[in-house]
């Protein structure tokens, strides 16, 4: 269990760290109409989705 914690921890900090470079990408959806925003990250969220499951894929394979 504490292998587990730590390897989730350090995805989620690397997930963090890259949510900070990828920023808005194409494909995200911003919607402004007078004082409210709605920002919805529709790709960021294809990319992430992918990349763990990559990831817990492996994590998986190998224990």
């Amino acid at each position: 269990m504490p292998k587990l914690l730590m390897i989730a921890g350090l995805v989620l900090l690397l997930v963090g760290m890259a949510w900070q470079f990828i920023g808005r990408l194409p494909g995200d959806f911003v919607f402004k109409k007078g004082n409210v925003t709605f920002y919805f990250p529709i790709v960021t969220s294809i990319i992430v989705s992918v990349v763990l499951s990559v990831i817990f894929y492996f994590i998986g394979r190998f224990r």
